[in-house]
């Protein structure tokens, strides 16, 4: 029996690569501007903050000053939190220990304990040697109005030249994804917790 012949699938392949090699060179060519960013990781599919504190790591792995702002913390413990306190102490770490916005009957005080945290926020967009800044949940805060949003836009546009800004959480408002760079929205496709899972240590949480 005689093998196929795939020199035509293997010519069409390589035309198609070349082409998307070319592509990708003319727009590496193109973003010739350098600055700091700012990502937006939205939408309610599971991963946003996970995909936030990996940019943290890779930011670390370089050596470079990172911040991070957790605007809601569960009454559960993090392997990432327990990582960047025991291994990484140079994170500048804080979090709005209110537990979650639906565990809360206290307008006033959640409203207060924002602020106080938003201060943490605002002193780290305004430091530039932070190279990396995570705003863990903000969108919450937005949409409870918890914080003035002009306010925080406008901290967020004056921030230094070359720091980079990950905020995350569901919603936010149109504003804030028209002022980010980047907008990844993750959709909930299926989730194990919906199938009576519980969540995993390590894995969730």
């Amino acid at each position: 029996m005689s093998k196929p012949d795939h020199s035509d699938s293997s010519d069409q392949h390589n035309d198609t690569m070349k082409k998307r090699k070319t592509q990708i060179d003319a727009g590496i060519v193109r973003a010739g501007e350098e600055r700091g960013v700012m990502i937006l990781l939205t939408g309610n599919g599971k991963g946003k903050s996970s995909s936030a504190f990996g940019m943290a790591m890779r930011s670390l792995g370089y050596g470079f000053k990172v911040g991070i702002i957790q605007f809601i913390k569960g009454k559960q413990l993090s392997g990432e939190e327990l990582f960047i306190r025991e291994k990484h102490p140079e994170v500048y770490f804080e979090q709005m220990a209110t537990g979650f916005t639906w565990d809360s009957q206290d307008r006033t005080g959640d409203i207060a304990a924002a602020e106080a945290t938003w201060a943490h926020a605002q002193k780290l967009l305004q430091d530039d040697r932070y190279h990396l800044v995570i705003l863990d949940e903000l969108t919450y805060m937005l949409a409870y109005s918890y914080l003035d949003e002009e306010m925080v836009l406008n901290a967020l546009r004056s921030r230094p030249e070359q720091q980079s800004v990950v905020v995350t959480g569901r919603g936010g408002g149109e504003a804030l994804r028209q002022l980010a760079d980047t907008v990844s929205e993750l959709r909930d496709v299926k989730h194990a917790f919906k199938s009576g899972i519980k969540a995993r240590k390590g894995v969730d949480y």
